[in-house]
């Protein structure tokens, strides 16, 4: 199999990084992670990086066949839906696709923020099975299970390259928290066991970068985003998982690592959106489109505004 083409598009608002996966005998591609813009001050939803998404597909002559996902993000809004829409116009309409157990997130939060469940009703067009395999022109992808982060997580593997989502991180960065609802330290430890048993040449591609500051100034070629490293990389060097990390030591540290984390300031609204698929909210008869933001309220005041 003749290796992918391989573009790739960092989100400095979110560490997220994006990529468009491409055949170059056929042009078709896939795009995995998109974000779409929101600005929580304002209540703002734009697509300035999405164009710049669009714009890489049109100047790479790409047909697009799919759009997807590695879970459902709680940290920013995905662009699928809007990139679905706009692709549509000039070239056949691509799915939007994601591991099948996102209708456990789905239910999940629908449940939290009183999303009528019939919003969520086939807004994924593909629910891949674990391990199942679809064609990008003449490359092969096979879906790879790996939660951790969260129950729905999964990766994308492409000859020698996996997009490995929110699984594991830069070998500076470490490991991603998994303290969501259905999140799994013992999971993310046997998620990233199997990555790295993969062969030490192989590339994974994470979902974000938060770099330390040295590792701009402490590196010869003064780069600060790195979109991927090596399985020999990753074995070696992971502050959190290198070789030899003892898998109880590891939950241990996950667990006391994420009780003193705070909530991603974007999650209530990105997971509202995200299981949706990026589809906006049902108006109100107002015309508005609403998100839910849950109040925190100690036990002392809610039972005196309650009474």
């Amino acid at each position: 199999m003749a290796a992918p083409q391989i573009l790739t598009k960092f989100h400095a608002g979110t560490g997220t990084w994006q990529y468009i996966v491409a055949d170059a005998s056929s042009s078709q591609a896939i795009i995995i992670d998109s974000v779409l813009d929101f600005d929580p001050s304002s209540r703002k939803v734009s697509s300035t990086n999405a164009d710049e998404l669009l714009t890489l597909v049109h100047d790479h002559g790409l047909q697009v066949v799919a759009i997807l996902e590695t879970h459902a993000h709680a940290d920013h809004l995905t662009a699928a839906r809007y990139l679905q829409q706009k692709l549509s116009q000039t070239q056949p309409r691509p799915a939007i696709g994601i591991g099948k157990r996102i209708t456990q997130v789905q239910r999940t939060f629908a449940k939290k923020y009183g999303v009528d469940e019939g919003e969520l009703e086939d807004v994924f067009d593909r629910l891949w099975d674990d391990d199942e395999e679809f064609a990008v022109g003449d490359l092969v992808a096979r879906v790879l299970y790996l939660p951790g982060h969260t129950p729905d997580h999964v990766g994308y593997m492409i000859g020698s390259n996996v997009f490995t989502g929110d699984s594991i991180f830069n070998p500076d960065v470490g490991s991603a928290r998994a303290d969501f609802p259905g999140g799994s330290a013992t999971d993310l430890y046997k998620s990233t066991q199997l990555l790295l048993s993969l062969p030490g040449h192989y590339r994974l591609y994470t979902g974000h970068d938060y770099p330390p500051s040295e590792r701009e100034t402490g590196s010869e070629s003064g780069e600060k985003w790195k979109a991927y490293s090596t399985v020999e990389e990753q074995n070696r060097e992971n502050k959190h998982l290198k070789k030899g990390t003892v898998e109880a030591d590891f939950i241990k540290w996950r667990a006391e690592r994420d009780a003193g984390l705070g909530e991603p300031k974007l999650l209530h609204q990105a997971l509202q959106f995200n299981i949706r698929a990026g589809r906006l909210p049902l108006g109100t008869t107002g015309g508005d489109r609403l998100v839910h933001l849950p109040l925190r309220v100690d036990d002392e005041l809610r039972d005196l505004m309650d009474g």
